[in-house]
């Protein structure tokens, strides 16, 4: 099936996201803690999502997770590696942010979601829209 993403919505869907990450951090006082602990690994891995739909935007649904889980779980997975070089980057805002401090598997379960949302929205929203 061809796929034809409007990059203007992709990249408002990114930015939109990124505030959603920043605001739930802002507001994580008035959120409940099991919240707190897995809503921005969720928004992380959907940000991936739709900025992989960005980058490639004829490319089927399908193979957009499946780079997004690659991206997210390799990310995850590179944080069992430490050396000082690499920590020295993940002590850094951006390094931190991108690349993460420790491994958790429940990460990964957070990524699933936040790209199964992705896709689900979309299947359901963004694509029946254009059609």
């Amino acid at each position: 099936m061809l796929v034809k993403r409007n990059g203007f919505t992709y990249f408002a869907l990114v930015i939109i996201v990124v505030i959603l990450g920043l605001g739930a951090r802002y507001l994580s006082v008035h959120l409940p803690n099991w919240i707190n602990i897995y809503l921005g690994d969720v928004l992380w891995a959907l940000m991936v999502y739709f900025l992989f739909g960005l980058i490639f935007r004829t490319i089927e649904t399908r193979w957009i997770a499946v780079l997004a889980f690659l991206f997210s779980f390799g990310i995850e997975i590179s944080q069992l590696y430490h050396s000082q070089w690499i920590d020295s980057l993940r002590q850094t805002r951006l390094g931190g942010l991108v690349l993460g401090y420790s491994f958790l598997w429940s990460d990964l379960v957070s990524y699933s979601i936040g790209i199964s949302v992705g896709v689900l929205l979309e299947r359901f929203i963004i694509l029946t829209k254009n059609r």
